[in-house]
């Protein structure tokens, strides 16, 4: 039975959790079990199987915490203070503009220089003295940002998008539907199209009023007393060792080891002080470390999930579900993609999974290889706004809460929820049922 299925058993728990204000790793940990005893797997067994797989995000938690210390590095030079001022004096009350100012540097962030999250802490804690100036309600930024580290990859084929379209065009292929990675965006532009009703929507409809926040200490900026009117050589170092940060990590794909990089600059150009790196990879710590151990256990509970074998028993169910409706075809197979992003909390990972079982379905109900490409990519991309774990949610929070007044689950993951998985589904059942 569909509802009896670990897979669904174990997401539905952690979101369960998740809402009734648990501890997002605490949730994490316990949905794992879930999954595992569910699919009869002992418990040590699986504990030693979610704790084997936490290596899998090894890499971008030290990447977290390296650029939540760069973050910390760059505040107390005061430049992000300074270019935050001038944002000021450029947005003056325009809060509209701020936010679509905003959702386009996270769409760059994707697609032009594809740095992923790493600008959200270095941007994102100045400004909360201009939020709380403007009574800008924060889930409204959420939102934004979240649009801008999710649909260009959908719908554009550059930088990481370049990355998405060539996975689902590997995928298909190797799975009897031979579309090139060029033809992707041809189908997947209606979801980034739907993705821009959903921004819209929430910043000039749902969170539109004003919402006051306490104006409270920043971390990274207790220490920034002054700000100057003007750029200083301390300045322009910190923005050469940023650049240099960008640069390496394009080069290397490495964003540990560009944020290395850039705190190597900026200690051998005296733009912070040797003596404050201790306080530096603190001020990281605090400002990251929390989301860096919830990735490392998201991971750990990803292999849980596919250890329990029951994704592809999930994706095959709905095979003798769907009898020869398109529709309800369409349908279940977005809702079984939103149920595995969910669990195994990436996208790109989703892809292989779905595109087995997906192509052939397709190919049975009669959906053109363009109707199918946009399934796929809407399956693959539902959940990742709105995860609890997912990094398009984490981000955003690891910014907006550095005063400590926004909520993970509340005031990122529910609002992005609604306003881009629920959109993603409509509008990708137009597209696979009309348009295609």
């Amino acid at each position: 039975m569909l509802l009896l299925n670990p897979v669904v058993l174990s997401v539905s728990t952690m979101i369960v959790l998740c809402l009734l204000n648990l501890n997002v790793i605490l949730a994490l940990i316990i949905a794992a079990l879930v999954a595992g005893l569910t699919a009869g797997i002992p418990i040590g067994e699986t504990m030693s199987v979610l704790i084997g797989g936490m290596g899998g995000n090894s890499e971008t938690a030290l990447s977290y915490v390296l650029l939540g210390a760069l973050a910390v590095a760059i505040s107390k030079t005061g430049l992000a203070s300074l270019l935050s001022v001038k944002l000021t004096k450029v947005v003056k009350d325009k809060k509209h503009m701020l936010l679509l100012i905003i959702a386009g540097v996270a769409c760059l962030s994707q697609n032009l220089i594809p740095v992923h999250i790493a600008f959200i802490p270095i941007l994102i804690p100045p400004l909360l003295g201009l939020f709380n100036k403007l009574k800008q309600d924060r889930r409204a930024v959420a939102c934004a940002l979240t649009f801008g580290l999710k649909a260009p990859y959908i719908a554009l084929p550059a930088g990481f998008g370049l990355i998405f379209h060539g996975i689902i065009a590997r995928e298909m292929t190797a799975n009897g539907i031979a579309v090139s990675g060029g033809d992707i965006w041809h189908s997947s532009w209606i979801l980034g199209a739907g993705m821009v009703i959903g921004l819209l929507v929430a910043i000039f409809i749902s969170y539109n009023k004003t919402r006051d926040y306490e104006d409270r200490p920043v971390a990274g900026l207790e220490d920034v007393k002054e700000i100057p009117e003007h750029m200083t050589t301390s300045h322009w170092m910190t923005l050469v060792a940023v650049v240099v940060a960008f640069v390496i990590q394009l080069k290397t794909s490495s964003l540990p080891l560009g944020a290395v990089a850039a705190l190597g600059i900026m200690v051998a150009t005296g733009a912070i002080k040797w003596k404050s790196l201790d306080e530096v990879m603190s001020g990281g710590l605090g400002i990251m470390g929390m989301i860096a151990i919830i990735m490392l256990v998201a991971a750990g509970y990803g292999s849980v999930i596919r250890e329990t074998k029951a994704v592809d028993l999930l994706v095959e169910s709905i095979v003798g579900m769907v009898g020869g409706s398109k529709a309800y075809g369409a349908l279940l197979m977005l809702t079984v993609g939103l149920l595995v992003t969910m669990g195994i909390g990436t996208s790109f990972g989703t892809i292989p999974v779905i595109a087995a079982i997906y192509c052939p379905l397709a190919i049975k109900l009669g959906f053109s290889p363009a109707a199918t490409v946009c399934l796929i990519a809407a399956a693959a991309a539902l959940g990742y706004a709105g995860s609890p774990a997912s990094d398009s949610t984490l981000g955003p929070t690891s910014g907006l809460n550095a005063d400590g007044q926004h909520d993970h689950i509340w005031d990122t993951c529910v609002p992005t929820f609604l306003h881009y998985n629920i959109i993603l589904i409509v509008f990708a059942m137009i597209g696979s049922l009309v348009i295609f």
